[in-house]
């Protein structure tokens, strides 16, 4: 019985809970982490939810349409890459802020159909990605 008793300990401190993916800019700066354990919301590390992720879009709090995250990129409506995890990107990557506590989540406003999506770019975009994560903000 001890014996059970010890593995079940030894194996709750040897699993892994991967909750948080950092999501960086084009420069290598922390911008945001999206908490998988938390419906896929996007907080900037500030603590205030900005964005969430269904499948393959990027939506605001707001409804508003950001963008898709692909293959741990975020990608603009154009294409191009604005934000990346760091196992996606082959650049440098600082390290990653404190987290401040997460401040209330807002509801979901009605979602904004998504434009075509754009394929075939690998190019990163000037916006600035905060900027854009920004925009999700519900008024």
């Amino acid at each position: 019985m001890k014996l059970l008793y010890t593995l079940a300990i030894l194996f709750s401190f040897c699993t892994v809970h991967a909750q948080d993916v950092a999501l960086f800019n084009k420069d290598g700066k922390a911008i945001a982490y999206i908490d998988t354990k938390d419906e896929m919301s996007v907080y900037l590390y500030d603590g205030r939810p900005v964005a969430y992720i269904v499948k393959d879009n990027v939506y605001g709090f707001n409804g508003q349409h950001l963008g898709w995250y692909d293959k741990g990129s975020v990608r603009t409506h154009e294409g191009k890459i604005i934000g990346s995890t760091k196992e996606a990107t082959n650049r440098y990557t600082q390290y990653e802020p404190y987290k401040s506590y997460k401040q209330h989540k807002p509801y979901k406003a009605h979602q904004s159909y998504p434009p075509y999506k754009v394929y075939g770019q690998s190019d990163w975009s000037d916006d600035s990605f905060e900027d854009l994560l920004l925009n999700g903000i519900k008024k």
